[in-house]
Parts: structure tokens; C-alpha cells; sequence
């Protein structure tokens, strides 16, 4: 039984560190790191928001990790 939580958790925390990786690439992307230059604002008529589609994402990433916790305790009682 041992083995199953150890696989629990590190499936846990596999899922939020891949969301975590996902959701900061992702708006690093988009905002960048600073106040937007020439570069950056010659096509700003063509960028996008990253939120209407990053956030489901990341709603189905929270709701897995729910159903593995949520499993764990299950089986652990």
C-alpha cells in the first residue's frame, strides 16, 4: 500500500508541476518581461489572450489532482 501513495503523490505532483511549467511558459510568453518595445508592438493587432484557453486547462488540471488526492484517501480508509 505503500508504493500506491508514494505513485499517488508523485502522480500529484507531476500533474501540478506540468501545469505550473505550462501556465508560466505560456504568459511569459505572451506579457514578456518588460514595457512592450517596437518590436513587440508592431503586431499587437494580432495577439491573442492566452486566459480563454490556459484556464481550462488548468481547471482540468486542478480537477484531476482533486480525484488523486481524493482517491488516496479513499483507499487509504
Amino acid at each position: 500500500m505503500a508504493w500506491r501513495r508514494a505513485f499517488r503523490r508523485a502522480a500529484i505532483f507531476a500533474v501540478l508541476a506540468g501545469t505550473l511549467w505550462l501556465s508560466l511558459a505560456v504568459l511569459a510568453e505572451a506579457y514578456g518581461a518588460g514595457p512592450p518595445f517596437y518590436g513587440r508592438t508592431t503586431n499587437m493587432d494580432k495577439w491573442a489572450s492566452p486566459w480563454p484557453w490556459l484556464a481550462p486547462i488548468d481547471l482540468v488540471a486542478g480537477v484531476a489532482v482533486l480525484l488523486l488526492a481524493r482517491s488516496g484517501r479513499r483507499a487509504d480508509s
